[in-house]
């Protein structure tokens, strides 16, 4: 199979898109979708994504991770898709997309910046120094000193593959807050088995979890090893956060064909 494939990224958080609405790469296996994203011997990225035509939307989103299986929702890999859609012509005020959570709305400002809808947040497992919550993919959120010095695959594994969560496995956000209210996060996620530079639904999972207005607007500015993110949202009590918007950059790095066998 000839794969014409795009490659993008998102605060370092990379992925490479293929353009299915012909359904041309409909028959991609998850062997082929592993070996593409490695990164000595393929293309080389955190996750493959399948942009697809979907009736009453733009396009239709399809995640798989690096290990080659069907991923849940990506916050950075949404960005990303909007800035595909665009950069190939599709070109919208308002985006509406579909992915494996249900549908979404993005939008790009006139500075580049990709404002991504998520889905509301219904329930938050608190357990003091750590929380529990899904965004479109499931996230434990621990709050640390010192984020800089963690060994974050070493103990990020250790919750992932955890009793409670090795079945189904885990995100895992480590987080510090700084005095000024701004947060730092480092991310194990599943799927990848490592530490990403950057993981958009727990950097909207750490901001969930950091609220600095006990209700109403809230506005958290992020900082991951790959750049600045931003989550809006509006808090409603301790357990429920409706109109949340994960912001930040999403950028082409390069495209290229590649010849894979089944």
């Amino acid at each position: 199979m000839k794969i014409d494939f795009y490659k993008y990224q998102g605060t370092g958080n990379d992925f490479i898109i293929l353009d299915n609405r012909n359904g041309e790469y409909s028959a991609i296996t998850n062997e082929m979708i592993k070996r593409l994203c490695e990164r000595r011997i393929g293309i080389g990225a955190d996750g493959l994504m399948l942009f697809e035509s979907q009736d009453g939307f733009d396009f239709k989103m399809i995640y798989f991770n690096s290990d080659g299986l069907r991923g849940t929702m990506c916050g950075n890999g949404g960005r990303c898709m909007t800035q595909f859609a665009y950069d190939i012509g599709l070109t919208r005020f308002t985006y509406r997309f579909i992915a494996s959570d249900g549908p979404h709305e993005a939008e790009i400002t006139t500075d580049g910046i990709i404002r991504l809808k998520m889905s509301d947040v219904s329930f938050v497992e608190e357990h003091g120094t750590f929380s529990i919550l899904d965004t479109g993919s499931p996230h434990y959120v621990k709050f640390v000193n010192d984020l800089s010095k963690l060994d974050v695959v070493e103990e990020g594994r250790e919750i992932r593959n955890s009793k409670r969560f090795i079945e189904n496995g885990i995100n895992v956000d480590f987080v510090e807050v700084k005095d000024d209210g701004k947060i730092s996060i480092r991310t194990y996620e599943r799927g990848v088995e490592d530490e990403t530079l950057s993981c958009g639904t727990g950097v909207t999972a750490a901001a969930i979890a950091c609220s600095h207005n006990p209700k109403g607007f809230n506005r958290i500015e992020a900082s991951t090893p790959g750049g600045q993110l931003s989550v809006e949202y509006n808090k409603i009590d301790e357990q429920h956060f409706s109109n949340i918007w994960l912001c930040g950059p999403a950028e082409f790095v390069f495209k290229g064909s590649i010849d894979v066998q089944y």
